[in-house]
């Protein structure tokens, strides 16, 4: 199973009111959002991990989504390039931080390649990686590529309705992944053990396991319930506003 050590995140900045969505809902409150941001945090702490917080950087409103820059893995770093162009930039101001952590096992998507790792969904030594609007088929194969150099394999999964692979599923180790709308037909996960997240709370579906406990959004019952039943320890924090930007639990940090 995996045990994860270190946690980066980054503080949102200001400008992250005018953040990349197509959800809606109207512009996310700062002060509210960077509240939130201090519980994700405190969750965070309490799952046996060493966190570094990053200072918030302006000129990248959507920047507190760590998570699409970089993939980590246990044995590599990829310096990802995101398919939204307003976001290249946030792979410059993270890869110090990263080569700290990874030294010179740190690789690059390079173009025609975008991917953001969003898309990118590890179940032991294996990740699944989405087509979507923001990763393409020449940024995936180039991912495949680099896992196989450090004895990793991946494969593509190709999207219909969601901005990233991980909008709609989280895998929670133990064979368990919560799936929600076309991912819980796919054939690509029917060798696990997949619960169904309703409709209703498909936002839900993106959450992460830490160390054994299971950070998720606050105020989807059905779906907390079906997750406490496996045995896990359940934390629920608000991501209200982050939700304005297409933002949910697993983007705002990154775990190896």
């Amino acid at each position: 199973m995996t045990k994860f050590n270190h946690i980066i995140t980054r503080t949102p900045a200001k400008s992250l009111i005018n953040g990349l969505t197509s959800a809606n809902l109207g512009k996310p409150d700062y002060q509210k959002a960077l509240d939130q941001h201090n519980n994700y945090i405190r969750a965070l702490q309490k799952c046996d991990v060493d966190i570094t917080i990053l200072p918030a950087d302006e000129n990248f409103p959507d920047s507190v989504f760590v998570e699409d820059p970089v993939l980590c893995t246990p044995h590599c770093a990829i310096i990802t390039r995101p398919g939204a162009e307003s976001r290249r930039g946030e792979t410059q101001i993270i890869e110090e931080t990263i080569k700290r952590f990874y030294r010179d096992k740190v690789q690059k998507i390079t173009a025609p390649g975008t991917v953001e790792a969003g898309d990118i969904m590890m179940v032991d030594n294996h990740y699944y990686i989405g087509l979507s609007a923001r990763t393409n088929q020449q940024g995936a194969e180039q991912i495949i590529a680099i896992l196989n150099q450090y004895g990793m394999t991946g494969s593509i999964v190709t999207l219909e309705k969601v901005l990233h692979l991980k909008t709609g599923l989280a895998y929670l180790e133990n064979n368990n992944l919560l799936a929600a709308g076309e991912f819980i037909t796919k054939p690509e996960f029917q060798h696990l053990n997949i619960i169904e997240i309703p409709e209703s709370e498909s936002y839900a579906a993106n959450c992460i396991w830490v160390n054994g406990k299971v950070i998720m959004p606050a105020g989807y019952p059905i779906t907390q319930a079906k997750i406490a039943a496996l045995g896990y320890q359940v934390i629920e924090v608000d991501t209200s506003e982050y939700r304005k930007i297409d933002g949910g639990v697993s983007c705002m940090s990154l775990r190896f």
